[in-house]
């Protein structure tokens, strides 16, 4: 697949969601306007869509109807963006832009961004809960046990205290990846993975895409690190040189550059691997997983 093509997907796929997390958010307007204003400068008008778009793909591949699709990547990208409102806070990473715009809390202030953040995870899952999407009961619970535990202490919340005690003493290579698998790694994987359980696909195709979920979720942090060290802020939409500047624990700054490049040219094998046991031509992920490891934003 070309790139122009991938990129093309992935427009269609970030238009969809934009959609479906526009009429998802609430208005901003009434007494609550300035949450909801926060909640939407949080989540609209920006971002890759990596999350949803995996959901969409993964989901497509096993035969999930689209809306049901769309709403479970919409949850997905909800949960990701107060993930990222809290991040940005001058308690964890004191970032000031995100995805070429000021920060949350920049753009409002911290207490609104906390409650902005606070108000996305929550609606993540009523979105979820909701019956207005078709899924069965069952599935509808899976998915919300699943993602909460890919969000939780057990998860990418665990991962973030991971990384902010890797300040106070070094990681060893099988800790910095414990880390980034926990605070990076367990949602993509969820996503790669929530499609199939949508789709009543079976345990196979479902330990296939995320076999595949936990190779991209490593790499996409080994080349978050690269971009880190050497992009553009212009490029990338965020802060640069904040890693090395506070001393963060990543496998680019523990292996030096060769060697995290080899491990991507490993991971990519194990996905490629992955992907081989599904029934069917995984085209899309195999792309997207080159884009991953050669993005420059």
């Amino acid at each position: 697949m070309t790139a122009p093509a991938l990129a093309a997907a992935l427009g269609r796929a970030a238009a969809d969601l934009e959609a479906e997390l526009g009429a998802l958010l609430p208005a901003a307007e009434g007494e609550r306007a300035r949450l909801a204003a926060a909640m939407r400068h949080a989540v609209l008008g920006g971002g890759k869509r990596l999350r949803g778009f995996l959901v969409l793909e993964g989901g497509r591949l096993t035969g999930a109807p689209a809306s049901a699709r769309r709403r479970v990547a919409a949850a997905i990208e909800l949960l990701h963006a107060y993930s990222l409102v809290h991040d940005d806070l001058p308690a964890m990473d004191d970032a000031t832009m995100r995805r070429g715009r000021p920060a949350c809390h920049r753009a409002f202030d911290e207490a609104t961004a906390l409650l902005a953040g606070d108000a996305l995870q929550a609606l993540a899952f009523e979105v979820l809960a909701r019956e207005d999407w078709p899924a069965p009961a069952g599935v509808r619970l899976r998915l919300l046990r699943e993602l909460a535990a890919a969000a939780g202490a057990a998860g990418m919340c665990g991962g973030q205290m991971c990384d902010l005690e890797a300040q106070r003493r070094s990681l060893d290579e099988a800790g910095i990846r414990e880390m980034q698998a926990l605070k990076t790694g367990a949602l993509i994987r969820f996503s790669c993975r929530a499609g199939a359980i949508l789709a009543g696909a079976g345990e196979r195709a479902i330990a296939a895409l995320d076999d595949y979920g936990a190779a991209l979720g490593l790499a996409f942090q080994i080349s978050d690190d690269l971009l880190d060290l050497h992009g553009d802020a212009a490029e990338t939409g965020k802060d640069v040189g904040r890693d090395a500047a506070s001393g963060k624990a990543t496998l680019v700054a523990l292996l030096g550059e060769a060697e995290a490049k080899r491990r991507l040219a490993a991971l990519r094998e194990e996905a490629g691997a992955a992907l081989a046991r599904l029934p069917v031509d995984a085209i899309l992920l195999r792309a997207l997983f080159e884009f991953v490891i050669a993005r420059r934003a």
